[in-house]
């Protein structure tokens, strides 16, 4: 239900780009974007499923002496991709200064929400 409703409202946002436009007003203060951070960090099951469980599984797979490399090599690859994720989205700013980016982008999220929605519907009712 949750995907769903996600994928519909990227499609209503769609309808509306002007609601996710890039503006220079309105900055947040460190205390208010390090809160945020912490939340989307610490409050997101995926955390705790991606690192606890598909990671643990993954490292419990290796073999005793290879664990710690594994660990580093997966914290190594998981620092790489934020610090990319965090210089993309610098470099892009120009690209969705326009709202036309924007109704790209919230097609693509609402094509692939739905989408999931869908297959796991199909999957839990055969």
């Amino acid at each position: 239900m949750f995907l769903g409703w996600y994928g519909l409202k990227a499609f209503r946002r769609m309808m509306v780009p002007e609601a996710m436009a890039v503006t220079a007003q309105g900055g947040i203060t460190l205390g208010r974007a390090l809160g945020t951070t912490a939340a989307f960090t610490f409050l997101n099951p995926h955390v705790y499923l991606d690192t606890v469980l598909l990671m643990g599984a993954a490292g419990m797979a290796q073999p005793a002496a290879s664990r710690p490399i594994f660990v580093l090599g997966a914290a190594s690859a998981s620092m790489g991709w934020f610090a990319t994720l965090g210089y993309a989205a610098r470099l892009l700013t120009p690209l969705f200064a326009r709202p036309s980016a924007w109704r790209v982008l919230d097609a693509i999220v609402g094509s692939v929400m739905l989408t999931l929605a869908v297959s796991l519907i199909a999957r839990a009712f055969p």
